[in-house]
């Protein structure tokens, strides 16, 4: 709970500080747009990465707050799906089990437009688990419901991504590195966090 507080306090820290920076510029113009795309998300513990990839979406609002010609405050607002695949074979069954994790996001990043048509990004998340549930396929189909109150509901980490941008259209790419572990202390994967890299499409409303 110590670094999910000091996480959250960090991120509103500097959501503060880019906020009071925006007020002191004169002209700034908004840029408003919806955003969505593919993710690609597994699981990782200090020791080792979860190499089943589990293909999911994000969706969603975003801003782009000019600090100057060429950097800009860009919070966004989306839902997004995260977790694990785990495939098995031998002798007697076959299939897979996808572990779902869906949240509510709300990255702030740090964008820098390198030339008129790139730029790099960069900054935090904190993320709201909403559901999840666990599917399987193959010998064996089910469906299983989890309580979302034996996960750590709060996550938050870094992100860092790079954008090309084709007035009103862009696409880039993201990964999201999480720090926070998604299940409560005491259970015997408490070490896992999330791990998700995410390729996206977003269109200017304005």
């Amino acid at each position: 709970m110590k670094k999910q507080s000091f996480y959250l306090y960090a991120l509103t820290l500097f959501m503060t500080a880019s906020f009071g920076m925006l007020q002191a510029q004169e002209n700034v113009t908004t840029e408003f747009g919806i955003k969505g795309g593919l993710n690609m998300s597994n699981l990782y513990t200090d020791d080792a990465d979860d190499e089943n990839v589990l293909f999911g979406f994000n969706a969603g609002v975003y801003a782009t707050l000019p600090v100057s010609d060429f950097v800009a405050i860009q919070p966004e607002l989306l839902f997004t799906t995260r977790g694990s695949k785990l495939e098995y074979n031998n002798a007697l069954i076959e299939g897979n089990a996808k572990f779902k994790l869906n949240y509510i996001e709300v990255p702030l990043l740090v964008r820098v437009n390198l030339t008129k048509n790139f730029n790099i990004h960069a900054g935090g998340y904190a993320s709201y688990l909403v559901s999840s549930k666990v599917t399987g396929e193959g010998s064996f189909n089910f469906e299983e419901e989890f309580d979302t109150d034996n996960f750590n509901k709060f996550d938050a980490g870094i992100a860092a991504g790079v954008g090309l941008d084709f007035n009103p259209i862009s696409i880039g790419v993201r990964y999201n590195y999480g720090l926070t572990t998604i299940v409560k202390d005491g259970d015997d994967s408490s070490d896992l966090k999330n791990s998700n890299l995410s390729l996206y499409l977003s269109y200017k409303l304005n």
